[in-house]
């Protein structure tokens, strides 16, 4: 029988690269986006390509979405083997510039969605009398904390912290808890990135911050998602049954931890 995957965030980016990917492998996907058009889009998609795969529009951020969404999948494809909590937003800002909106809003996607994300998968887990994977997105600035970024680092920082006490409680489970942490990638959130650096820097044009942050790496290119998507296969499958609590670097060479 084949297993189940729910990908948060997947309609596009770096979380679409890790759905084609396990449905590659054989996984049932429930694709799940906030944004609707783009998520049928996709699902359409994948289903030409004669993927298995379902969709489901909801808020990462509220907790009955969650759970609703874990009961979703169960009642789609059978039961529930993997989630993957992809879903996140990201913000350029002078730290003295950082207000309430912008702490509330990357803190309740990032945060609130992982924590709500990972209960929801263990108690269906439970539900279900089986064992599970929680596969959380951190990313380097959850390892290394950025200029400008710092709401950001903080709340991926935290979803390394979440993953590793997670892990800790819900081993008596059978239930393992890991992070992968991307680096650069040509996506539209790091092109968002570059946009707002040029903001605040006179001396920076559209295109150089990327380019600094990705000259930087060590394998000599930019991060694209099937870098991504190979770890979470592996995190995915039988071959990590025996890891847990890690946040794993998947950068080309450019943080060390």
């Amino acid at each position: 029988m084949p297993k189940t995957a729910v990908v948060t965030g997947s309609a596009g980016g770096l979380g679409k690269g890790i759905a084609e990917r396990l449905a590659m492998d054989g996984f049932n996907v429930v694709l799940h986006d906030i944004n609707e058009e783009l998520l049928k889009e996709t699902e359409e998609a994948f289903k030409k390509q004669g993927y298995n795969v379902a969709s489901y529009k909801s808020d990462v951020s509220s907790k009955s979405e969650q759970t609703e969404l874990t009961a979703f999948a169960a009642e789609t494809f059978g039961q529930l083997d993997v989630f993957v909590n992809n879903a996140g937003i990201d913000a350029v800002t002078p730290f003295l510039e950082v207000g309430e909106d912008q702490l509330e809003k990357l803190f309740r996607v990032n945060v609130f969605g992982t924590v709500y994300g990972t209960q929801a998968a263990a108690e269906q887990y439970k539900k279900q009398g089986t064992k599970g994977k929680v596969i959380n997105a951190c990313s380097i600035a959850g390892h290394e904390s950025y200029e400008m970024l710092s709401v950001y680092s903080a709340t991926k920082h935290a979803v390394r912290s979440f993953t590793q006490s997670s892990a800790k409680e819900l081993a008596q489970f059978g239930i393992t808890v890991n992070a992968y942490c991307p680096g650069v990638a040509k996506t539209a959130m790091w092109d968002r990135i570059d946009e707002e650096m040029v903001k605040y820097n006179d001396d920076m044009e559209l295109g150089d911050a990327f380019k600094e942050f990705s000259s930087a790496i060590k394998l000599g290119r930019y991060q694209e998602p099937k870098d991504v998507a190979n770890l979470v296969s592996f995190l995915a499958s039988s071959d990590s049954d025996y890891i847990t609590g890690q946040s794993i670097l998947t950068d080309g060479g450019l943080v060390y931890r």
